[in-house]
């Protein structure tokens, strides 16, 4: 059994109160016999449910008991007296005490239990998102690791051809490679050094076919992430370039935009 949850359960406070039946009564005797740490949280309970009686106890005023028996004889049938004995007076007050204690125990346990429910919620909604954020953030190395393997495994193919784009004078630093599989006709692009461009122009590689360009997709500069993958191009390419054009592309290349370009060596 464990402890902590049999106390959490508020079955100790239902029995200080004599809530249960006799055999949820018997089961927890049982337990309180065989547990200290039981014991001693039921006298803790007790000890509470006493202060709170003696903090809200309320002393009536005399002329109370004097107004309820006056009315209790004129209620009573013509002919006869109806008269209280004191025992009867003494049960009727533990009567009426009794009441007042259940109820004022009672509103204290509902606000104690909300109160802790409300507590392990808050901490149960906090360890959720923290899961959460956790899972996110190893998804997210997950692939990023992934991204670098198969990086690496293009990069180190010697299926695919680099190629070398230098800076042309329109841009002197620019820098990109490009690694082209012409069996599977797949293109990569590593971006080393490009510029940033206003948002309505795009950067578009064009790979050079029996001397007409062909558009291999365009692409934004200073996205992180390793390797682009462009658009497949057909065998023979000679030469790729990177042109300046409108976001989205066009059909054929701006040449006087073109910011880096490199033969495709043969062999």
């Amino acid at each position: 059994m464990n402890i902590r949850e049999y106390i959490s359960s508020g079955i100790l406070e239902a029995y200080a109160l004599g809530e249960l039946s006799e055999q949820e009564r018997s089961e927890v005797e049982h337990h309180l016999a065989g547990s200290p740490e039981l014991r001693a949280e039921l006298d803790q309970i007790e000890q509470v449910q006493e202060k709170l009686l003696q903090h809200t106890a309320i002393r009536p005023r005399d002329a109370v008991k004097t107004q309820i028996f006056a009315r209790i004889d004129g209620l009573a049938p013509a002919g006869k007296v109806v008269s209280m004995p004191s025992s009867d007076t003494t049960m009727w007050k533990f009567v009426t005490a009794a009441s007042v204690t259940v109820a004022l125990v009672s509103s204290y346990l509902a606000y104690n239990y909300y109160d802790k429910w409300k507590s392990s919620q808050g901490e149960l909604t906090e360890l959720m998102a923290q899961n959460e954020r956790v899972a996110g953030d190893y998804n997210r190395v997950n692939q990023r690791l992934d991204k670098i393997e198969s990086d690496i495994h293009i990069i180190h193919n010697p299926a695919f051809k680099r190629v070398a784009l230098k800076g042309t004078p329109n841009a002197p630093a620019s820098l990109a490679y490009v690694y082209w599989n012409e069996d599977t006709r797949e293109v990569y692009l590593s971006l080393q050094e490009m510029k940033q461009l206003a948002q309505e122009n795009q950067y578009q590689l064009w790979a050079i076919i029996d001397g007409k360009p062909v558009d291999a997709g365009v692409f934004d500069a200073g996205i992180p992430g390793g390797l682009l993958k462009m658009k497949e191009i057909s065998t023979g390419a000679t030469l790729f370039a990177v042109t300046v054009e409108p976001r989205g592309g066009k059909p054929t290349p701006t040449l006087e935009t073109m910011q880096v370009a490199g033969p495709v060596e043969k062999g």
